[in-house]
């Protein structure tokens, strides 16, 4: 059913709809980024998904469409969740953080860049909200234990989860979002992406070197660690969970190959890891269900309703013609516009409903150049993913690493982190805008 401005808000004047749906819109995305009395997100994003109803600018069916159309998301988070959940408990992250830490020999140089790299390894195959949540507080605990200082590499945790975030389609949710609308592939998508994401990466672990120079310098005392086999809690779980992780991270390859749903590799994955857990007596439900966000998935819902709303009163197509306006038929102009817009957009509202309206906004593209089309949702992705990292509240990635921070007693004020964002964020944007346009020109 195609819905028209006349047919919403129970036959409201256009003008009526179009401003209620546009307070409701900008109301939630406030409460979002300004978390009064620290309002949980989900209960924001939740709030205007039933304004959007309750005022008929989206109906109670079409809701439900909109949400069943977007199982494969809801799934993917589940799986990657619990399987996160599931292998931290058998001492698999401990287990990678030790011996990043035996591998730098007593240099914190070396251990530092042991960390950014261990982070894009998790990003990449778990995600970057799997990166917030394990490898911050596991670095933390092994710095302190080293007596070396803990900011540097806290910020090296939170900085690695964006900026490797578009090194796999499974790197971000966010990137399922946009790969499922558009139908690409995971060879398009490395087309476009992988060389920009390794540079990008370059450059954030160089400036990182140079910004933290004084205190990465130096050594720490090997002997104050215990050895690897000291993190693994039950030997015969732990080499069953890295025999199923390999399993997810090569069949991630293959599924993206032939566009299948990532979400069945994460579900069957959490599957099998649950079945070794209860099998060793590893895990019970009621605290693995505590260990999983499951505000998470009222944010996703109610963040998909609400801009459905907006794309039902006709939004998204004028900032479409906008965009087409601005960006105009070349290449160039329309990756660094995407790019900025992204990003912009993603530290001002967050980065999940940013991408879900300029994903919104791109289909609605009619016509035009396949190749400025394709540079749109290249630096969609490359903005949403990678934007956050100048401000605090650009992903939940960074929320996370906030609130881990500080249950340990360290505070990083707004300010702090944005000038800390400024000197690499912009730089990094540059740099992989103009890589998607080279790409594309080839």
């Amino acid at each position: 059913m195609k819905y028209t401005l006349s047919s919403l808000g129970y036959g409201l004047p256009p003008v009526a709809t179009t401003t209620i749906a546009g307070v409701i819109f900008v109301a939630t995305l406030v409460l979002i980024m300004l978390r009064p009395r620290q309002l949980n997100e989900a209960f924001s994003a939740l709030g205007g998904g039933i304004a959007m109803i309750v005022a008929g600018i989206v109906s109670p069916v079409q809701a439900a469409k909109t949400l069943l159309s977007d199982w494969n998301i809801f799934l993917f988070f589940l799986g990657m969740l619990t399987l996160s959940a599931l292998a931290e408990r058998a001492g698999f992250f401990d287990w990678l953080a030790v011996r990043a830490a035996l591998l730098a020999k007593g240099s914190t140089r070396r251990l530092f860049l042991n960390v950014f790299l261990l982070g894009a390894l998790i990003s990449a195959f778990l995600s970057n909200d799997a990166t917030a949540l394990i490898l911050t507080p596991i670095v933390y605990t092994l710095v302190t234990r080293l007596r070396i200082s803990a900011m540097p590499f806290m910020f090296a945790c939170t900085f690695i989860a964006d900026t490797a975030s578009f090194l796999l389609p499974v790197s971000n949710p966010l990137n399922i979002i946009v790969l499922s609308h558009f139908n690409l592939g995971l060879l398009t998508f490395l087309r476009l992406l992988l060389l920009p994401s390794l540079l990008v990466i370059g450059i954030n672990i160089g400036a990182f070197f140079f910004i933290f120079r004084r205190q990465i310098g130096g050594m720490f005392e090997i002997k104050r660690l215990g050895t690897p086999a000291s993190a693994i809690r039950h030997q015969s779980y732990f080499r069953y969970v890295t025999i199923v992780l390999s399993l997810v991270a090569a069949t991630y390859v293959v599924i993206s190959l032939v566009q299948q749903p990532l979400s069945l590799v994460a579900i069957a994955g959490a599957v099998l890891l649950l079945i070794g857990a209860r099998h060793w007596k590893q895990v019970e439900w009621k605290g693995l269900g505590k260990e999983i966000s499951w505000s998470i998935f009222g944010f996703i819902a109610g963040m998909f309703i609400v801009v459905q709303g907006v794309e039902n009163i006709g939004l998204t197509q004028r900032f479409a013609q906008l965009l087409t306006n601005v960006a105009g038929s070349h290449v160039l102009s329309a990756t660094l516009i995407g790019t900025a817009g992204a990003a912009i957009g993603a530290n001002l509202v967050n980065n999940l409903p940013m991408a879900l309206v300029l994903v919104s906004t791109i289909g609605a593209l009619s016509g035009g150049s396949p190749s400025v089309r394709l540079a749109l949702i290249a630096t969609t992705i490359l903005g949403c993913d990678l934007g956050p990292n100048l401000t605090t509240v650009g992903s939940l990635a960074t929320v996370l690493w906030l609130l881990l921070l500080r249950r340990r007693g360290m505070d990083v004020s707004s300010l702090e982190y944005f000038k800390l964002g400024i000197m690499v964020t912009p730089v990094m944007l540059l740099v992989g805008a103009l890589a998607i346009w080279l790409i594309i020109q080839i």
